[in-house]
Parts: C-alpha cells; structure tokens; sequence
C-alpha cells in the first residue's frame, strides 16, 4: 500500500474536520457540560487525531477514535485538576486602587529619599514591587533577617516623615491663598 504524502494528508484530515467539528463539538459538551471546556476537549481530540490520521484513515475509525479522546481527556482532567488551566475569574477580583493624588506621591517620592540606601531598596523591593523576603534578601544578597529589620525600621521611619508633613485638602490645593502675591 503506498502511503499517503503529506498534502493529501492535510487535505483529508481538514475534510474530516470541516465536516464533523460541530457534530464533536456536541459530543464533547454533553461528556462534560460546559461549553469552554468542550472547546477545549475538542481541541485536545483533534490534535491527537492529526497525529494518528495516517494510521486511522486506512480504517474509518477516526470518529470513533475522536470521541474516545474526548471521553478520556475529560476524565483526564476530573482526576488531575492542578494540571488544568484556570482562568481567575472564579475569584473575587480586588478593585484597583485609586492612585494617589500627585500632591501624596510627591511627598511619598521625597520621603522615600531620605530613607539611607539600604531601607530605601528594601522598602521598595517588599512594599513597592511585591517580593516575598527571601526574593528580596537573594536580590539584594543580604540575610533574611536584615530584609525584615531595614523593612521595619524603613516604613517606621517613613511614617513619621509622611505624618510629619501638613496634609493640603484638595480645595487648599485648588485655591491658593492670593494674600501671598
């Protein structure tokens, strides 16, 4: 038998496709009852089918051999869940902040440079960027311990620097007192 070259396999195999996509695309929301998912199985069938269609094809079982890849793959991901995509909209989503007003980042801006060099990397790697202590500590290659203390000592000292600085109102800072002029 001679083997079926690479076009005329692409070419069958689209046909196949084409023509039973949405009929699989059924099977595969009834085996598991949520239309994304069976986006998802379907896709997973049809790459694994691509990969057996010369073998498949001499036999006419590719439809049946589709629909046990569905199945399978379904089960698959019921007994493994930690290897399932997640989306993140399962969880409650945390609104942005609202920025702070220029006024408080400039005055957070100016006390932040007047932390010494070290609180002022540690204070920004923690509570700026994000990192865990032991990120921190390998980026800065100091012990876990100094990440804690220059943490400490540096948002202590920057909430006295910031409590320390009159707060202006919003209206203060709208209308300038014109007795100065």
């Amino acid at each position: 038998m001679i083997p079926l070259s690479r076009e005329r396999h692409d070419l069958e195999y689209s046909e196949f496709v084409t023509a039973r996509q949405t009929h699989l695309r059924r099977i595969a929301y009834a085996v598991c009852g949520d239309w994304h998912r069976a986006d998802d199985l379907l896709q997973t069938a049809l790459t694994k089918l691509y990969v057996a269609w010369p073998r498949l094809h001499r036999d006419g079982r590719e439809e049946a051999y589709t629909r046990q890849i569905i199945v399978r793959a379904n089960i698959d991901e019921s007994r493994r869940p930690w290897r399932r995509e997640r989306s993140g909209l399962e969880a409650e989503d945390r609104a942005a902040r609202e920025p702070l007003p220029y006024e408080e980042r400039s005055a957070l801006f100016d006390a932040l440079q007047q932390l010494p060099p070290m609180q002022r990397r540690t204070v920004l790697l923690r509570h700026w960027l994000g990192l865990s202590v032991e990120e921190t500590a390998h980026e800065l290659r100091i012990s876990t311990g100094t990440v804690k203390s220059h943490s400490s000592r540096g948002l202590a000292k920057l909430q006295s620097l910031l409590a320390d600085q009159p707060r202006q109102t919003p209206s203060a800072v709208a209308s300038p007192d014109r007795s100065a002029y």
